[in-house]
């Protein structure tokens, strides 16, 4: 059972989301918050695998709520929702540490996936949208960030690289001609190495160390 956390101010939108989550057998609310400041004292006392994040809130927003609750004991990941296709407030929530983003108009299908991918922390998540945002908002090559990337062996390297443009296990398997099971290692290691906590992570530094730049697909 995966447990869930809602955070949105707006209470009918945030009742919306509760009916669809508690919906799937799989799925289960354990709790709610309508700013970030009782976002964080609700990921304290409610423990949950995965907190669905507003990033435009009164008092604290989710940027910080996100921030705080990614360094408590034992964090949960973290969904941020957006109301805009490109929204920097997003952006610089995944720089906070959030697993990805998901615009607040998707289909509940495409919502409920998504929940489900950033608990198993298998998907960079509405992969268009992440490569788009990161291309407008690409920031200058950081020097640390290709001192990461360095450690990397060649293969590991070129999945990163493909990686970063926004494809899935399956989509760089097929890029790069090798089995799923390969790439799932290869991942997995790279996460390791460059210290991340998940491939939205490892896209940013990717981006940061100016392995993909804005254009590159």
């Amino acid at each position: 059972m995966i447990e869930v956390l809602l955070v949105e101010d707006q209470a009918l939108v945030r009742a919306g989301f509760r009916m669809v989550v508690d919906s799937q057998p799989d799925l289960r609310v354990v709790g709610e918050a309508g700013d970030g400041e009782a976002a964080v004292a609700a990921a304290v006392r409610a423990r949950p695998d995965v907190v669905v994040m507003d990033v435009r809130m009164p008092r604290v927003d989710g940027i910080e709520a996100t921030r705080r609750i990614l360094a408590l004991d034992r964090p949960p990941k973290v969904l941020v929702l957006t109301t805009y296709d490109l929204d920097d407030y997003a952006m610089a929530a995944v720089r906070a540490g959030a697993s990805g983003f998901l615009l607040k108009d998707a289909p509940a299908e495409e919502f409920l996936s998504a929940v489900r991918h950033v608990h198993a922390g298998d998907a960079v998540l509405a992969a268009s949208t992440t490569r788009r945002l990161l291309d407008r908002l690409a920031p200058p090559i950081d020097p640390a960030a290709r001192r990461r990337v360095a450690t990397l062996t060649e293969r590991e390297t070129a999945v990163l690289r493909v990686l970063a443009g926004g494809l899935s296990n399956a989509e760089i398997a097929a890029a790069l001609s090798v089995g799923e099971g390969t790439v799932k290692t290869h991942v997995r290691h790279i996460l390791a190495k460059l210290g991340v906590r998940d491939r939205v992570q490892a896209v940013i530094l990717a981006h940061e160390a100016g392995l993909r730049r804005p254009g590159a697909r």
